[in-house]
Parts: C-alpha cells; structure tokens; sequence
C-alpha cells in the first residue's frame, strides 16, 4: 500500500513515493510540504517524505471544504516560518467555523528515523492485541477504521513503562505542534449528513498498523513498516 493524493478516482491520484522522487530527482529538499487534503498527516506519509521536505504539515481526519484557512495562516507560511502559529490558526478557524471541527499536526521530519528506530524495539518485543482495536482513538470515518491516532496506538501495544516513556519524548519531538478541536468530521458516514466524532486522545499523526480494512491490505510494503518491523 502506497499513500495518495489527487482525487477519489485512480486516473487523479498520485502515489507519495511518486512525489518523493519527483522533487529528488529533481534535486530539491523542501522546507515544508503542506497538504490541503484529507488523511494526509499519517506517519507512513512522512517517512516517504522525510527524505525531500524538513517539516509535513496536514490534518490526520478530514479537512472541511473550506480548506486551509490560508487568510489566518498564510502570513506564517513565508519568510521566518512559525509551524506553532499555522496551527494556532488553523485550530482559531475551525473552532469558529460552521461545523467547528478540525485537526492539524507538524511533523519535523529529521526526527522520523529516531522514532522508527523506538518503533522496531517496541514491534520486536509486543504483537497489539487486536481486541484492543475498538478502543483505540480513530481519526477517520472508514469502517474499519484505516488511520487510528498514533500515540495512542503505542500506549496499548508498549506495556513496558520506560520504553513507553522513551516513545512519547521521541513523538514530541518528532511532531512538536498540533491541535484539534473537540470533534473531528467524517462524511464517509452511514448518516446522510456525516458524522462528527469526539477525539479524546491526539498525537497530530496517524498510523494504520493496527487496521482490517482491505484498503490497508498492503500496509506492510510501507517504507514505514519495513523500517520497523
């Protein structure tokens, strides 16, 4: 399974890796890659990226049709860069917003090979116990869920109370700013006007280790994965 972006229909979309290779072929590392899409601020996104851009920003759920509220943040996205202040902005817009949900994360994609290598540990020592799926924050409107929260994923994997600690540092560092409003919407809902979901835990990325859903079937062929496990 690859990431993409682009469009619901194949012939629109483009895999991550095809976008990695493009600006290195083209000999460029960004500063930042900002996507004003949805699902796009999962860790398997940023390790693809991580080798062409320094920093990821984009929402873990859906983003509004609005989009990035480019009014508000967009004075923070030139010059001297304030990654804090893009998501203060964002989370100001959508909590005052008509249906006020929203999620932003900033991943600093220097951090993504420390919080792999933390990642391996945890894989070789724990296996997630799959009754423990219901449980775990999601972040999408898939069923089953493709994109749960990240950290809280790990807090039930990890059971060994250093190595968890060790885990949450590295995360901090590898996303230091995100925000969320109380509820996150999902119009891929079985309800004729979607669906807002509370958020409870928030780490400003996700993971599909733990996901069922066929979309996720070839998950383990991630860059992600590989690096860890």
């Amino acid at each position: 399974m690859t990431r993409f972006f682009g469009g619901t229909q194949t012939k629109y979309q483009t895999d991550i890796t095809t976008l990695a290779g493009g600006i290195s072929n083209a000999g460029l590392k960004m500063e930042y890659i900002l996507f004003d899409d949805c699902y796009m601020s999962t860790v398997e996104v940023a390790y693809d990226l991580k080798n062409v851009t320094s920093h990821l920003i984009a929402s873990t759920s859906e983003i509004m049709a609005y989009g990035m509220p480019y009014d508000k943040i967009g004075q923070y996205l030139i010059g001297n860069i304030d990654y804090e202040k893009v998501c203060d902005g964002f989370y100001s817009f959508y909590s005052n917003y008509v249906t006020p949900c929203g999620t932003i994360g900033v991943t600093d994609c220097s951090e993504l090979d420390n919080l792999a290598a933390i990642m391996k540990e945890i894989n070789q020592r724990y296996t997630f116990n799959e009754e423990l799926t219901g449980e775990l924050q999601r972040l999408d409107g898939y069923t089953p869920t493709i994109f749960f929260d990240y950290g809280d994923y790990v807090s039930k994997l990890c059971s060994d109370p250093d190595l968890l600690e060790q885990f949450n540092e590295q995360l901090k560092r590898t996303v230091p700013f995100k925000r969320n409003t109380k509820q996150y919407f999902t119009a891929i809902s079985s309800s004729y006007y979607g669906e807002r979901i509370d958020i409870n835990t928030f780490s400003g990325i996700t993971i599909s280790d733990p996901s069922t859903n066929p979309g996720a079937s070839k998950k383990n062929e991630t860059a992600w994965y590989i690096a860890t496990h």
